[in-house]
């Protein structure tokens, strides 16, 4: 899911990925709102709020605001410089090290969650999933071209309605048949997609419930089982071309 990128990655590959990283987002989102009330990864919502705070004059607010607006575009400004400085020194790995700089990072905001005074958590709960939804958005962005999202869902949804006027044309005789194959496919990832936030928010809100900042954990360590597949996966696979590399001639040709 994390090592192959553009082009070179295929609809099971997108859809896995999208899946995967978009059940944790949407149960760190939801449980986060749950917790503390305010929304990681919305910045269209936290930019009406920030809008709102300043034309009312409350300042303080506004500025907490315009803090979460700040904090995730430096998580996906982070990941770009990450993903940058992997690419030229040659990491195939570099989109899985970026997931677990996430992993590692969210499991750290676990902890202060669980062992923080009551009065810290909302500013830090906000503040900390909102890079790091910021962070995790670049990366799968990036990798994928920016046909996969997993934070937020105006864009899927938007996504969704495109693909289904188009598939209602294709349908009518007006689009070219040609079209229905990457049609269906897109309509497939932004529905699943969405359908992968919704259920990590339920879950994410349940789990929180009975676990409080336990679930952060949780998270933290799918999100270190999803990395370190990808990291194994690319060693294993420098390894075989290493290995038939020194098996090079064939034993018939020597």
């Amino acid at each position: 899911m994390l090592i192959s990128q553009g082009s070179a990655r295929n609809e099971r590959i997108n859809l896995n990925l999208a899946c995967s990283l978009a059940l944790i987002a949407g149960a760190l989102n939801a449980a986060a709102f749950y917790a503390v009330g305010f929304f990681s990864a919305n910045m269209t919502g936290n930019v009406s709020a920030l809008s709102d705070h300043l034309a009312t004059a409350r300042w303080n607010q506004a500025l907490f605001f315009l803090a979460v607006v700040i904090i995730f575009v430096l998580g996906a400004a982070i990941s770009s410089l990450l993903i940058n400085s992997g690419r030229r020194r040659g990491i195939a790995a570099i989109y899985a090290y970026s997931i677990l700089v996430e992993a590692i990072l969210l499991a750290l905001l676990g902890i202060a969650d669980i062992w923080l005074l009551a009065a810290w958590r909302p500013p830090l709960l906000t503040l900390g999933l909102a890079f790091l939804m910021g962070l995790q958005n670049a990366t799968v962005t990036r990798i994928s071209d920016a046909r996969v999202r997993t934070t937020h869902i105006s864009g899927m949804a938007t996504d969704i309605g495109i693909e289904l006027g188009i598939a209602m044309d294709i349908l009518r005789g007006r689009e070219p048949d040609a079209h229905a194959a990457e049609n269906r496919t897109r309509l497939t990832l932004h529905i699943w997609t969405i359908g992968a936030f919704l259920t990590g928010g339920v879950l994410g809100v349940f789990a929180y419930q009975h676990v409080g900042g336990y679930l952060l954990l949780i998270c933290a360590a799918l999100l270190f089982v999803i990395s370190f597949k990808g990291i194994r996966r690319r060693r294993g696979t420098y390894t075989t071309t290493a290995t038939r590399r020194l098996r090079w001639p064939p034993r018939s040709e020597r």
